[in-house]
């Protein structure tokens, strides 16, 4: 009979292949984001044969702390992770307690969100800049959203920021303006989101707003540095002209003890915080107080698409959330129907922990630990 309490035995580490459908370019601070990146996965396996699995980041904590501890001692089920040493595990735990306890990650969580979850196509970047000696121009940006439309997706968050690093100020303005138009123009009917990455200043991106203000934007992200002032100021504005907008921030290197007060005070409406490096042990800590405070969370997941399935989960169980991040792609043995959205949801059903079984060991590639 299975144990409630099971050991880990072992914990596997191992590299999995992920690949977008087309290269994806630049945003308004980097440079091209490639094919897609290898993903390096934790497997842990119980005394008594289960498996629970997941993504991590940077390099892999102390293995020789989680192999002979019971599971217990690593995770509460009401709460996450025990130890800021297993941060890195934090999304694998989560699904070994849902494998044990026979429930949805969603579930453990709370399930206070619909497990038909929202997603927005993260995945329209600065391709019409690509490549350098004779660039494809805006038209090959509404064939992308129509490339992931025909995977599902129905809204589409799009980069801009071309004047902060890639194009002269006004010519990269511009071009933002025609971009955002242009998808506005192909698909009426859809959430449009965009994406600054920084990459502009507060006056220069209350022009571009005044540019697009008929367009209907559902949120603008990452407008430019963080500044409360600045933040207040965009507040206004779209109080005034657009109130519907929202203002999403927190996802590049985030003060987010600098950041609570501000969204509290209502000059931020969705936190951000990646749902792997941030993690969802920390999220479930957070949550109730953005409830509080009339704040909305959406986990960024752009890189991965597992980190989009994981975000699903945390939308569905801890509520909150209104849309999270999509990034079409495959995973080497994944089944593609667990990871994109079908008429732009993602709908999660009640398999145990995150409902994805591990790849066969032909893609699963050893890490040294």
């Amino acid at each position: 009979m299975p144990s409630a309490d099971p050991r880990i035995s072992s914990v596997r580490l191992a590299s999995l292949e992920t690949r977008y459908p087309r290269t994806v370019g630049r945003n308004a601070r980097l440079g091209s984001h490639g094919s897609g990146p290898d993903s390096h996965v934790a497997v842990l396996v119980t005394d008594d044969g289960r498996t629970g699995w997941g993504l991590f980041e940077g390099p892999p904590g102390d293995v020789a702390r989680v192999e002979g501890r019971r599971l217990s001692e690593l995770i509460d089920p009401a709460a996450g992770i025990r130890n800021d040493a297993e941060h890195w595990l934090d999304i694998a735990l989560h699904d070994l307690l849902g494998v044990v306890l026979d429930a949805p990650v969603h579930a453990l969580l709370g399930g206070h969100g619909s497990p038909d979850v929202a997603v927005y196509d993260g995945a329209i970047y600065f391709d019409d800049l690509d490549p350098d000696e004779a660039p494809r121009g805006i038209d090959v940006l509404v064939e992308e959203c129509r490339a992931d439309a025909a995977l599902g997706h129905r809204d589409f968050k799009l980069k801009i920021g071309r004047g902060n690093r890639w194009l002269p100020r006004e010519a990269g303005d511009a071009r933002d303006v025609a971009v955002t138009r242009a998808v506005r123009e192909a698909f009426p009917d859809a959430r449009i989101l965009v994406d600054a990455n920084d990459g502009y200043d507060r006056d220069g991106f209350l022009a571009y707003l005044e540019a697009v203000a008929d367009v209907g934007l559902f949120w603008v992200e990452e407008p430019f540095l963080d500044d409360a002032d600045d933040l207040k100021a965009l507040r206004a504005w779209l109080d005034a002209h657009s109130p519907d907008t929202r203002i999403a921030e927190g996802e590049t290197s985030p003060d987010v003890a600098a950041l609570l007060p501000v969204a509290a005070a209502g000059s931020i409406d969705v936190l951000l915080m990646d749902v792997l490096s941030y993690g969802l042990t920390a999220w479930r800590r957070l949550m109730p107080r953005l409830v509080a405070d009339g704040v909305h969370g959406s986990p960024h997941a752009w890189g991965r698409p597992l980190k989009t399935r994981y975000a699903a989960h945390l939308a569905a169980g801890l509520g909150n959330v209104e849309v999270v991040e999509g990034v079409p792609g495959t995973v080497a043995g994944v089944d593609p129907a667990l990871l994109d959205p079908v008429d732009g949801v993602l709908r999660l059903d009640d398999a145990p922990g995150f409902g994805l079984p591990l790849p066969a060991a032909q893609h699963l590639r050893p890490l040294q630990s």
